[in-house]
Order: C-alpha cells, then sequence, then structure tokens
C-alpha cells in the first residue's frame, strides 16, 4: 500500500524539488566524505543545490578522449558489464530482467541486435554523472520509454514479484566505425531524471550527449554481429559475473 503511494508521478516530482531547493546542500560535505569523492578533479562551484552538485562537471581536460577510430570508448564512468544477444537473452537491469524486445518495445530492433553484444554500464552514486557519444555519426531522434511499478498482489502477506520498468530513453547512432549503435539510458525508479541535449544530430567521439539528475543510473550500448571485438578480461569477467571499472 505504501509502494502504490511512493511511486506516484507527484511524489517523484516533490522529491525532485526537494533536491533543487538550496536546504539540500547540507547533504553535499556528507555525502562526499561518506562516497569518498576526490573533488579535485571537479570544476571549482559554488554548488546551489544538491542536484546540482549531483550533476557535476569536471574539469576540462580530466577525462580525455582516446582518439583513436578502431577504439570504442566508454561513454561515461561505470561499472561495465558484457552480455551476448541471442533470440533468448534476458538481461538483469536495475534488478529487472528484460527481453531485448522488453527493453526496447521493440522487435524489430530486438531481431536486428541478434548475434551482437549488450555493453551495461551501471554508474553509482559517486560517478560522474554525464555522458558522451562513443564516436562520430549521425545520431536519430530520441524515443522514450516511461517506467511503471506494481506489485503482482500487495494485500497478500508475500508481496514479492514486484515488477518494474524503469524510464528510458534511446536513440540509434549511425556511427563511422562501430555501424549502427542502439544507445540507451535509464533512469532512477523514483527522482532519477534523464536528460538528453539533441534529437537528430551530426555527433562527434566524446562530445557530451547528456547528464542524469539525482540517481543510480545506466547506459547501455548494443552493436550489431561482428562489429566489435570486446577485450577478452572484460568478456572473461562478466561470465563470472563480475564488473570491470
Amino acid at each position: 500500500m505504501l509502494l502504490s503511494i511512493l511511486i506516484k508521478p507527484r511524489v517523484s516530482e516533490i522529491g525532485g524539488w526537494l533536491l533543487n531547493q538550496k536546504i539540500s546542500k547540507i547533504a553535499i560535505k556528507p555525502f562526499i566524505k561518506a562516497n569518498h569523492i576526490d573533488m579535485s578533479q571537479y570544476e571549482d562551484v559554488n554548488y546551489q543545490s544538491y542536484n546540482d552538485f549531483f550533476m557535476r562537471r569536471i574539469k576540462l581536460g580530466a577525462r580525455p578522449i582516446d582518439r583513436k577510430e578502431s577504439h570504442l570508448i566508454a561513454p561515461c564512468d561505470s561499472k561495465l558489464t558484457v552480455y551476448p544477444i541471442h533470440e533468448d537473452s534476458s538481461f538483469c537491469i536495475k534488478d529487472t530482467y528484460y527481453t531485448m524486445e522488453e527493453l526496447f518495445h521493440s522487435k524489430k530492433l530486438a531481431k536486428a541486435y541478434e548475434g551482437g553484444q549488450l555493453l551495461l554500464f551501471r554508474l553509482t552514486v559517486d560517478d560522474y554523472h554525464r555522458y558522451c557519444y562513443v564516436d562520430e555519426g549521425v545520431k536519430s531522434k530520441n524515443y522514450r520509454i516511461q517506467g511503471f511499478f506494481h506489485t503482482v498482489n500487495p494485500l497478500a502477506n508475500d508481496v514479492y514479484p514486484i515488477y518494474k520498468e524503469n524510464t528510458r530513453e534511446f536513440s540509434l547512432l549511425k556511427s563511422k566505425n562501430f555501424g549502427i549503435v542502439l544507445m540507451m539510458e535509464v533512469g532512477a525508479l523514483l527522482v532519477g531524471k534523464i536528460v538528453n541535449y539533441h534529437q537528430e544530430k551530426n555527433v562527434v567521439r566524446g562530445e557530451e550527449k547528456g547528464r542524469f539528475e539525482f540517481g543510480g543510473s545506466t547506459v547501455i550500448l548494443c552493436v550489431k554481429k561482428n562489429q566489435v571485438v570486446v577485450d577478452e578480461q572484460i568478456l572473461e569477467n562478466s561470465r563470472d559475473g563480475i564488473e570491470t571499472m
């Protein structure tokens, strides 16, 4: 019953509003200390709210971009897991299992990426919450999928299973070096917000694509068959259930 109230859009809006108020600044210093964040790599500014701090910018040059065209770069600071994409594949994303079709709400896209790979970049609260394009190319418009949350039987003694889908947004990048890359951002269930800056656009490698406002977040890249060779150590870690920083 409590969950049914907490997941209302209005509650999420109030949470986001509170994090944008000046009073929320009192949470910044304890958060930095608890998560051992090195603030020397970020711009030296006076943050006006907790969300202002959460969206902090890195200093110019602190994240140099690998310009070698044959190298696929990471879109963000994160913990990486790589999965093969098969017809019957399912992926655990923010504690929910999705097939490709469920994740993108598209049979066509699911079929197109069979035999390829899904790269899951999981951001935690201490990570830099801005993300970039991984290659030069032409970006499509953004497709938004609104999340939802419900319990199957909320009045039973056991309320599990709880089914949820997080809000997410995806686009296609017709890249110069890696084929058509499917890019998705996944927001937090309650107060997380995805802010993408562009619709259809010519983009360059390392250009900032967007940012997340408060909440744990995830960036997903899907590449088609034979387009990318992932480092064997990353693949071995992924098979063993270990994320690669």
